[in-house]
């Protein structure tokens, strides 16, 4: 099965989540599977929004370990998640890093992720892959990725929207700059 994402206000690894689980996947399902990382969270399902009504979904984390990304590759590799969500989570995990080592110039073993080590990056993007493969979806089209502007404040200090390591992670694929003065979309969601 294919999937069409219409990215009409950015992507972040959250957001996707919410919306295959807006598609059909269990919460139930998605939780199960999550515990087979071996890491403490909770998550939490919320039906949101006034006018028009979709998931959102909230991580709460129970570790504030910052992670490197041969920790990350030992928690998916250790897990009893499907041969297919591992090598995919590695996959993308690996290409979060490489971009931050390109945009700081080092080598992709002193990458420390920061934001992007905490439980609700590896939940988003673990998730992300259980959920496309419960849902049987095989291969992903998209509009083009919108991105916003301005300035973001992150661990490495502030940095311009979108963030470098974003816009590397999209190189090669079709992006549109809106006038919204935010990050709307992250590395996460590009991955």
């Amino acid at each position: 099965m294919i999937a069409y994402i219409d990215i009409v206000s950015g992507i972040s690894g959250d957001m996707f989540l919410a919306a295959l689980i807006d598609a059909g996947f269990s919460a139930k399902k998605l939780l199960d599977e999550l515990k087979k990382l071996n890491i403490n969270f909770d998550m939490e399902v919320k039906r949101e929004g006034d006018v028009i009504k979709g998931t959102s979904l909230y991580v709460y984390s129970r570790d504030d370990k910052r992670r490197d990304l041969n920790d990350i590759l030992s928690i998916i590799e250790d897990s009893d998640l499907s041969e297919n969500v591992k090598e995919r989570a590695k996959k993308l995990f690996t290409d979060i890093a490489n971009a931050e080592a390109k945009i700081h110039g080092i080598d992709v073993e002193q990458v420390h992720f920061h934001e992007l080590g905490g439980v609700d990056t590896i939940v988003d993007i673990v998730g992300s892959l259980i959920a496309l493969e419960g849902l049987g979806i095989s291969k992903i089209y998209s509009s083009p990725v919108k991105v916003g502007r301005g300035i973001v404040e992150c661990m490495h200090g502030k940095l311009p929207v979108p963030a470098p390591a974003t816009l590397e992670l999209l190189k090669g694929k079709p992006i549109e700059f809106t006038d919204i003065d935010t990050e709307i979309t992250t590395p996460t969601g590009a991955a």
